[in-house]
């Protein structure tokens, strides 16, 4: 059986998430801060007067942070019904991945990013890794 996943990138490796779960794809909105939130609470989104949490994927991963000169793309996913953007650095394709491609999480990865993960499919020429969509934009 196959699944499609949206993907995108994040400090250079091929991150996805299912294609059901996305409402859009976008490029920079303006985000407001919010005082004393935590660090991966990138701030909130107006999307068309629909007021969204806007998560750092890179801050959820524990990856380097984006450099201040680069704007982050942002995916739209609904959890629990409610939409909630989560920033990348890059927006990808929609692919569609095998079930026998599949692999637990790589034994390389460690704390949160690996209790973020469902797990990676193995493509050509890198690993694709299956982001738990509810588990991330917690």
């Amino acid at each position: 059986m196959s699944t499609r996943l949206v993907t995108f990138t994040l400090d250079g490796r091929l991150y996805g998430v299912d294609v059901d779960a996305v409402q859009e794809v976008l490029r920079g909105l303006p985000r407001t801060r919010i005082p004393l939130a935590p660090g991966t609470l990138a701030g909130l989104i107006n999307l068309r007067g629909q007021v969204l949490s806007a998560v750092d994927m890179r801050e959820q991963l524990g990856l380097p942070a984006r450099a201040d000169d680069e704007e982050p793309m942002l995916v739209v996913i609904r959890v629990a019904g409610e939409p909630v953007a989560l920033l990348v650095d890059t927006i990808g394709a929609v692919v569609d991945v095998e079930d026998d491609q599949f692999a637990s999480p790589p034994g390389t990865l460690s704390g949160t990013a690996r209790d973020l993960l469902l797990g990676a499919y193995k493509l050509d020429h890198q690993l694709l890794l299956a982001l738990d969509v509810a588990k991330a934009a917690a």
